[in-house]
């Protein structure tokens, strides 16, 4: 049976225990006879000139000695590695402040299947990661004949997202090596993963499990992200905005980049690569199951898209025609809107306070 993970990403890929709100992830969480639950995830992308950088965390509970999660990815990964330990923590903390209380330092089997082509094993901490390329049908052979249980559902959410991409990344929890670690059931490690991509990308729908969705997604980018390209245009923010086509999905929190941020992200482990004029946005999403269905991306104007799942990765952005591109156009800074509301006010009240009087 799966629990589809319930949080972006997207995106999406980790096991690990954190006191963050409930967050974004994605992919199929399998265990026999629904043994796993998910309780909490969350999810960071960042992209910067053509190079998306996607890490997942999420904690779990029940009882299972073996169990896995199959996710769908854009592209094949240059890299699969663990994650900064302390970054999905300080995310939050940046994102939902609270009165200080005390000081923190943030400083199995194998088997290929014929049909399959196994492009990277990897090992991060408890888990085993294998990218696949394939059909959908020969990423779920594969998955058969190592060992995981893979039900109805998560067998045609795999078919669905193969018609968009057909590269996939499989992770196992390895019991025993968990135990030789000493990480407690429950314990993980966020992976992050690096791919060469024209468009952010983050697989939402993997998210409904037959319940309400609760997640949480945050973004770095190299402008601020917006809900539409009105508001990009001339600058507004789109804090307190919905995202276009995606019910109970909103914008709740954005800021460039701090000094004290910037210190804490970059100096975690394998965290190096954050950039310190990057944009934080941080979205929620608290919605029936039945109505996320979409995947999502970022168009270069810093706009949020969504579109079916299953759609092409890159198609959401760029479409299929020219006719359905979504506008690419130079936007103003943030504040923009505000700076030239209170100057109309200023140049109104100014007129009127000059304005020829009759004798």
């Amino acid at each position: 049976m799966v629990n589809k993970l319930v949080p972006a990403a997207a995106a999406t890929l980790a096991l690990f225990l954190t006191q963050a709100l409930p967050a974004a992830a994605c992919g199929g969480l399998i265990a026999p006879n629904g043994a796993i639950r998910l309780e909490r995830a969350t999810t960071l992308v960042a992209w910067h000139d053509g190079v998306e950088r996607y890490m997942t965390s999420f904690s779990y509970s029940g009882e299972a000695s073996s169990f896995g999660w199959i996710v769908p990815l854009p592209a094949v990964p240059q890299k699969v590695e663990e994650g900064g330990g302390w970054t999905l923590q300080r995310l939050v903390r940046e994102t939902h402040p609270q009165p200080p209380i005390l000081a923190l330092d943030f400083a199995a089997s194998r088997t290929q299947a014929a049909s399959a082509e196994v492009l990277q094993q990897v090992q991060v901490r408890a888990l085993d990661i294998t990218v696949l390329r394939g059909s959908g049908q020969a990423v779920l052979d594969w998955a058969s004949e190592n060992g995981f249980a893979v039900d109805a559902e998560t067998r045609a959410h795999v078919l669905q997202y193969a018609k968009g991409s057909p590269i996939f990344m499989a992770a196992k929890y390895n019991a025993g090596r968990a135990q030789q670690q000493r990480l407690l059931f429950g314990d993980g490690a966020p992976v992050l993963i690096t791919m060469k991509i024209p468009h952010p990308w983050v697989p939402f729908e993997v998210l409904a499990a037959g319940q309400q969705v609760q997640a949480d997604l945050y973004l770095l980018s190299d402008k601020p992200v917006n809900t539409s390209e009105w508001r990009a245009l001339i600058g507004a923010s789109g804090v307190g905005t919905k995202v276009q086509g995606a019910e109970g999905f909103s914008l709740e929190f954005q800021e460039k980049m701090t000094d004290g941020l910037y210190k804490d992200l970059s100096t975690d482990k394998n965290m190096g690569w954050v950039r310190r004029d990057s944009w934080l946005t941080y979205l929620t999403l608290n919605a029936p199951d039945d109505k996320v269905t979409y995947d999502l991306s970022v168009t270069p104007m810093g706009v949020v898209k969504v579109a079916p799942f299953g759609t092409e990765p890159m198609a959401i952005v760029d479409g299929n025609t020219a006719a359905t591109k979504p506008l690419d156009a130079p936007t103003a800074p943030m504040g923009t809107a505000t700076t030239l509301l209170v100057l109309g006010l200023v140049i109104g009240a100014a007129a009127w306070i000059l304005r020829p009087r009759k004798a």
